[in-house]
């Protein structure tokens, strides 16, 4: 089944460097990966009619058009909530571009999470917030791992199976020069020997980077692709989820908080879409703020039954020459953290096959963010 979405396609991606310091305004961050974008779709500023960000982005469109010199703005679309709207940038922008609204659409996503305001702190009490604030529960790293917890009880999982993760991650980052872990592997006595962050969940290499940084990606017609610079990488798929009784932070209304619903809910609009399946997957790109996370969707996506990610991961399917590489740029725990958008640009290289840590022969790549996910392919 060939669906609207897949008339399109992402064709320049662009980055700054992932930092800790930018010395920078999270403003020129943003238009200094859009040019990057820009110049590697070979494209000009008068060519963009759409823009798609995070509700979180401090930079507004006007301003970023403004900078770029872009004549007009047709579309202008924000995902809500966090990182989990990080694939859903793709689905709003391919929409826009199968639906006619824009001839192209520019993706951003950019700030100084770590030199301005650090999202790992503790933060104040806003009214969404106040109850779990009263009960402590004031930084990601806290609320996440409570919800973590029943899956790792339930199934037996312990902080020392989570290191199986994280070391395939950083070894992927320390082959990737782009990354901010790059030539600094890690070994299991290493991720067990960093210090607690939430016992007996979190330890501190079971975190994502706070980064400093900017990523940018243009989205336009399949068709158009063909004449730019680099192609194009079409989108196979590209959905979300958010079901009823879900938060993005507070996940715990359910009866099961052992199963990621909000993936295995999008996993079935993902394959529908596009008519492939889990087995059909060369890379898997998985948005992981906390390693445990990437135990639940592995299971959720179908890629293996449910608690038995700890021993598809231990037995080396996720790593470059298993049957499912993930994270082939180091992840967020070890390239960096621009909110999950810089799995996306990883997609597009491993398609194009510019990655560096290539995985030879991809044809299909699926980003997944939890909430939202896309998968891309050849044109």
């Amino acid at each position: 089944m060939t669906t609207l979405l897949q008339n399109t396609a992402i064709v320049g991606i662009g980055q700054t460097e992932f930092s800790k310091f930018s010395g920078r305004s999270e403003l020129q961050l943003a238009v200094e990966a859009s040019r990057a974008a820009l110049e590697d779709a070979g494209m000009k500023p008068s060519d963009i009619e759409g823009m798609v960000t995070f509700k979180l982005d401090s930079n507004d469109e006007l301003a970023v058009q403004h900078n770029l010199g872009v004549p007009e703005l047709k579309w202008v679309a924000r995902t809500p909530g966090g990182g989990g709207g990080a694939s859903a940038t793709v689905q709003l922008a391919s929409a826009a571009v199968a639906a006619g609204m824009a001839k192209a659409v520019l993706i951003y996503r950019a700030f100084n999470e770590r030199s301005g305001k650090r999202f790992g702190q503790p933060f104040g009490a806003p009214q969404e917030r106040d109850i779990h604030v009263s009960f402590g529960l004031d930084t990601p790293a806290k609320i996440y791992a409570m919800w973590y917890q029943p899956y790792m009880e339930t199934y037996g999982v312990t902080n020392e199976d989570l290191a199986d993760y994280v070391v395939v991650a950083r070894a992927n980052a320390a082959t990737n020069p782009r990354a901010w872990f790059y030539e600094k592997p890690i070994t299991k006595d290493d991720h067990q020997n960093s210090r607690w962050i939430v016992e007996p969940v979190l330890r501190l290499l079971d975190c994502c980077q706070e980064s400093d940084g900017g990523v940018a990606l243009i989205v336009t017609s399949a068709d158009r692709a063909k004449d730019l610079k680099n192609g194009g990488v079409r989108v196979l798929a590209a959905t979300q989820s958010h079901v009823h009784g879900s938060h993005e932070m507070f996940n715990y209304y359910r009866p099961d908080m052992t199963e990621f619903q909000e993936v295995r809910a999008l996993s079935d609009q993902l394959w529908n879409q596009s008519g492939l399946g889990p087995k059909d997957i060369d890379v898997a790109l998985l948005y992981e703020n906390f390693s445990p996370i990437v135990h639940m969707a592995l299971e959720a996506h179908g890629f293996c039954g449910r608690g038995e990610a700890r021993d598809f991961i231990r037995d080396g399917n996720i790593a470059l020459t298993g049957s499912l590489p993930v994270n082939t740029h180091g992840g967020l725990l070890g390239e960096g953290y621009i909110h999950g958008v810089n799995n996306l640009l990883e997609a597009v290289r491993q398609i194009r096959g510019t990655a560096a840590n290539q995985v030879k022969g991809t044809q299909t790549v699926l980003a997944s963010a939890g909430r939202s996910a896309a998968i891309l392919g050849p044109l």
